[in-house]
């Protein structure tokens, strides 16, 4: 069975039991708390908590979907037999429609009867594996109902675990959190299926200095308990297609057969990995940068341009898409490949100069390492090869404290008199004059699109600069020239009416209730500022704001585009 049949199998199983398909949202998240898309229940964490409706938007308290997924924490583990940067998640999720028998009978069908597995064993939460409630303030019991559901279905070999392996919801990671039951396939975890019955808050350092400071976290009931499913399509297919690992399948094998066969297997593989992850977060709006996610894709493109100075890389990039195109449509080659093509120009000519550089030293600390990033661009994994001692942690030590000395220079560039007002930050007075007109500005353009796009529009996210605004929003479709016109047209009657900008505090709930927009996976206080600007515009925000609308001059929209998957971007200014 192809992997592609694998993904339309799943997603019609759980179609014809009542669930909407929905896309995989971008691996730029929404969530500002996360670097990257880890999860397919990341864009469904709002419907968990009640603060959004998934009747109203789908039509149905569950739903299915295949995840665009990447985690950072593997990328020294690539290699292996297992481990991957990019993965797909297969999930199913409910709402408050059904909960632990149901979830069960589901993964139970489609893994022995739709895909014809044999389960090894599963395994249920029992506190009493381990310590295991340190931290939650609350004692959550064994999970008993799920061991008797599993024992109903013929399945007896049961192990328990603890909260470590059996219990969704980690100290010091705020969301919606509970015990979960495994699948294991040939000795290995196939399917997690989590009982969302808790939201984990964090505790704030003033609560921990009043209280017990053992519980860093508080399990507080949801009102409706949830279904979260997460199960990678790389191991089913090892499972499915009776494979020894993931290269083996055709995931991998049509990119991997391209490489030399005289590449060692752990270097085909991290090439393979490695192009792959890059293809798909430059898909999705990421571009290289020594910051954040553009850091990421910059080690993933580096090291591979390093082990395949031998290989045709754009060929390889082009079998990706084909590979993947026909289920992820965002996939355009000639974006990708000139993306690709303007990173390899710019690493290239420092490549050859570093690698001897590299090869002139005998052992190479963390100092040194950094000193071979920083003049040339050698990635941390290509350094590694040298030199097996060196460390990740000590190499991001080097990083950070390169950092530390770059902003210590920055403030003495500018006489120590940067300045901060709410939530902006500015060089100088002036800078911070114009950064508030284009704060204020952005609220009347929230708004405004919600006035002629209607409701679909929610904000993801939005940044401001001097010389301009810049606000991503859910959207389906690309706006046309008549959308853009009123838009820009209800900011600047706004903005000549000089409506007064009034500033109220109340409690978040009750702000939310008031129909003040806000950015629903924003990190509120339990109370916030309530910005109103006539009956134009009401939002939640952290100011600081101009006192009229008047003062923010000429609204411009200079470009309209896509910023990722679902994801339209608004740049503007004001004159």
């Amino acid at each position: 069975m192809e992997s592609q049949e694998i993904r339309e199998r799943f997603l019609k199983f759980f179609q014809d039991r009542g669930h909407k398909i929905v896309s995989s949202s971008s691996l730029i998240p929404a969530d500002p708390s996360v670097l990257l898309t880890t999860a397919g229940m990341q864009q469904f964490k709002p419907y968990f908590t009640g603060e959004k409706d998934p009747i109203k938007d789908f039509g149905a308290k569950n739903t299915v979907s295949i995840q665009k997924s990447f985690r950072t924490s593997d990328i020294d583990e690539v290699g292996d037999d297992s481990h991957l940067t990019f993965f797909e998640m297969l999930g199913n999720f409910s709402f408050g429609g059904y909960f632990k028998e149901e979830a069960i009978k589901y993964a139970h069908e489609f893994i022995a009867k739709e895909m014809g597995l044999a389960i090894d064993y599963v395994s249920v939460f029992d506190p009493s594996m381990d310590s295991g409630q340190e931290g939650f303030g609350r004692v959550v019991p064994a999970d008993t109902e799920s061991e008797e559901i599993w024992k109903s279905l013929g399945i007896t070999n049961i192990k328990k675990f603890g909260r470590k392996d059996n219990f969704w919801g980690p100290t010091g990671i705020e969301g919606p959190c509970g015990p979960t039951t495994e699948i294991y396939v040939n000795g290995v975890e196939i399917w997690n299926i989590v009982f969302n019955e808790y939201y984990c808050k964090t505790r704030t350092d003033a609560d921990l200095t009043r209280n017990n400071a053992e519980i860093k976290s508080e399990l507080i009931p949801l009102k409706v308990s949830g279904v979260d499913t997460g199960m990678g399509l790389e191991r089913l297919a090892v499972a499915v297609q009776r494979k020894k690992n993931i290269f083996e399948t055709d995931l991998f094998e049509p990119i991997i057969s391209q490489l030399p066969n005289d590449f060692e297997e752990k270097k085909k593989r991290i090439i393979t990995d490695h192009i792959r992850g890059a293809v798909f977060l430059i898909a999705d709006g990421v571009r290289p940068s020594n910051k954040e996610s553009g850091y990421v894709l910059r080690r993933l493109m580096r090291r591979v341009m390093v082990y395949g100075q031998k290989v045709d890389l754009r060929s390889l990039i082009l079998v990706i898409v084909d590979l993947y195109g026909g289920f992820y449509k965002e996939l355009d080659k000639s974006l990708i490949l000139e993306v690709f093509d303007k990173e390899n120009s710019q690493f290239s000519r420092a490549l050859t100069r570093g690698m001897k550089e590299l090869e002139k030293l005998s052992t190479v600390d963390a100092h040194s390492a950094f000193k071979l990033y920083e003049s040339y661009g050698l990635p941390y994994e290509v350094i590694k090869d040298k030199s097996p001692n060196l460390s990740r942690e000590d190499f991001d030590a080097e990083f950070q404290k390169h950092q530390e000395i770059s902003r210590a220079g920055a403030e003495k560039k500018f006489g120590g008199h940067g300045i901060t007002e709410g939530d902006l930050t500015a060089s100088n007075a002036a800078e911070m004059e114009i950064k508030t007109r284009l704060h204020t500005a952005t609220h009347l353009l929230n708004a405004a699109l919600h006035k002629v796009l209607g409701d679909k529009v929610e904000q993801r996210g939005s940044d401001i600069t001097a010389e301009r605004t810049r606000f991503d929003f859910v959207f389906d479709r690309k706006l046309t020239p008549e959308e853009i016109s009123k838009v820009e047209d209800l900011v600047n009657e706004a903005i000549k009416k000089d409506y007064p900008v009034i500033i109220q505090k109340m409690p978040l709930e009750e702000a939310k209730k008031s129909g003040a927009l806000f950015f629903y996976q924003g990190n509120y206080p339990e109370e916030v500022k309530v910005y109103s600007i006539n009956s134009f515009s009401r939002e939640l925000c952290g100011g600081p704001h101009v006192k009229s609308t008047g003062e923010i001059g000429r609204f411009r929209i200079v470009k309209e585009e896509s910023s990722s998957t679902g994801i339209r971007r608004i740049r503007a200014v004001v004159e």
